[in-house]
């Protein structure tokens, strides 16, 4: 399979061979990933924040918004070519943000890191691939196991947010985050600005103990 960054005009998408992954004319989702995340921790003193994949950078972007100064960032990327393409061709629309001073740019799979991380985290934000029934890399299914979920829990603060993004509901993902030790809120968002588009899930699934 190959990823590759098409554009037309001032709009990119970035392809798996011909299956649309993302595109700049629906971002909204994405950002709604950070502003409800970084409602929920609130006015926590210089928190720490965990995004994984990088996309088009409109979580990070959102995420930067809503933080403040004092905000530590770290971005897991696996991908070379996603940062590639951000530094490159979409550098307008990267805004910079991948420089700014607050961000960690972690070459590596985001798993690793939550599997390395204890207490460590007020929040971790997954984008990776689909949710949990990726269609990208098999490995990316493992974030989403039993497993997974408990060293996600195991890599937050008592209280911290676990945030994930995913093109469709899943009933049988929802009762794994509960059973992993998570109190879960479903929240269902547009796909674009102006409630336009399809609709996308993001549970935030908040640390119990």
């Amino acid at each position: 399979m190959q990823l590759r960054l098409v554009q037309q005009g001032n709009e990119f998408a970035i392809l798996l061979d011909q299956t649309e992954l993302m595109s700049t004319r629906a971002s909204s989702s994405e950002e709604a990933l950070a502003t409800i995340t970084c409602e929920r921790i609130g006015s926590r003193i210089a928190p720490e924040v965990m995004i994984g994949g990088y996309g088009m950078g409109y979580t990070l972007r959102a995420a930067l918004a809503a933080l403040n100064a004092d905000a530590r960032v770290t971005l897991a990327e696996f991908v070379p070519e996603v940062i590639e393409w951000a530094r490159g061709p979409m550098q307008k629309l990267t805004a910079a943000c991948l420089d700014d001073p607050r961000v960690d740019l972690v070459d590596c799979d985001v798993a690793m890191l939550i599997d390395a991380a204890r207490s460590g985290y007020d929040a971790i934000l997954l984008d990776v691939d689909n949710g949990p029934e990726g269609i990208t890399r098999l490995a990316n299914d493992m974030l989403y196991t039993a497993r997974g979920l408990q060293a996600a829990r195991l890599a937050l603060k008592r209280g911290g947010i676990l945030a994930i993004w995913s093109a469709w509901p899943d009933a049988e993902f929802a009762i794994r985050l509960v059973e992993a030790g998570f109190e879960v809120e479903e929240i269902k968002v547009r796909e674009r600005a102006g409630d336009r588009g399809a609709h996308h899930l993001i549970w935030i699934a908040k640390r119990i103990g």
